[in-house]
């Protein structure tokens, strides 16, 4: 019974630890939104974090989804050859792809990338004293650092999901015209003719959620650090944890009750 007991309240402290996080995040993100609608706005800034999120994320992210979609394809011509089913290699891949893959995956890869950079950079600028001098010369920290970070995920992640769709597709082209036996021209006909606008809505939703929230965990977690470069390795580890779950909950939020239908 005692350790029946120990076992409850133990769990019962994380569920709290977890939801009290979850509502100072929330909050943090509450207050960025609301200072980043007013000037003074930082364009350079906005557009220095648009290339670090966007561009120096693309080779990454490439890569994912093309080895990603040439096994998806061969997996999937393996499960189909057990019914008879070769032939849906194409639109079973396209739509796992689209649905889900390339958000989740070019999700989990920017958040690898970019929250723990986002993360160290705002946890060393905190624990050297750096955002203490923005606000000593009347610079908002949260328009001038958070704000830029949270609309360039949020604007390129998207972007990103797109090339990834695209570069999946032709990683499960490859393989299945390569290895598989398929026709290029007719692989391609038959992604196009199952692949809905839906789908393609779909994955953009989820990669807009999810590139605020890989921007919101990197920013949040290196804001609140302190206790020198032990912090800051902390806030590294805290933001990347954070933007894994929170993407994958997100993910099944979305999928389940948004386009569950």
């Amino acid at each position: 019974m005692m350790a029946l007991s120990r076992l409850l309240v133990a769990i019962g402290a994380f569920t709290l630890a977890a939801f009290g996080a979850l509502g100072r995040m929330a909050l943090f993100a509450a207050e960025a939104l609301v200072r980043a609608v007013r000037p003074p706005w930082y364009p350079a800034r906005l557009l220095e974090q648009m290339a670090h999120v966007g561009w120096f994320s693309l080779p990454v992210v490439g890569l994912t989804a093309l080895f990603t979609g040439a096994a998806l394809a061969q997996q999937v011509f393996v499960g189909g050859t057990r019914f008879n089913a070769e032939s849906t290699v194409p639109a079973i891949t396209v739509i796992a792809i689209v649905r889900e893959l390339g958000p989740v995956l070019a999700g989990l890869m920017v958040a690898g990338r970019v929250s723990s950079a986002m993360a160290a950079e705002i946890a060393t600028m905190r624990v050297t004293e750096q955002i203490d001098a923005l606000v000593t010369l009347r610079t908002d920290p949260f328009r001038y650092l958070i704000a830029p970070r949270l609309l360039a995920a949020t604007l390129m992640l998207p972007l990103l999901v797109i090339v990834a769709n695209i570069i999946g597709v032709l990683g499960g082209w490859l393989i299945a015209t390569t290895r598989l036996g398929f026709n290029g021209t007719t692989y391609l006909v038959t992604t196009a003719r199952y692949l809905e606008w839906e789908d393609t809505r779909s994955s953009l939703v989820k990669a807009a959620v999810f590139g605020f929230i890989l921007a919101l965990a990197g920013c949040y977690n290196g804001y609140r650090s302190s206790g020198g470069a032990a912090g800051v390795g902390r806030a590294t580890t805290d933001a990347v944890v954070a933007a894994f779950i929170l993407i994958l909950l997100a993910n099944l939020v979305i999928t389940v009750l948004v386009f569950g239908a």
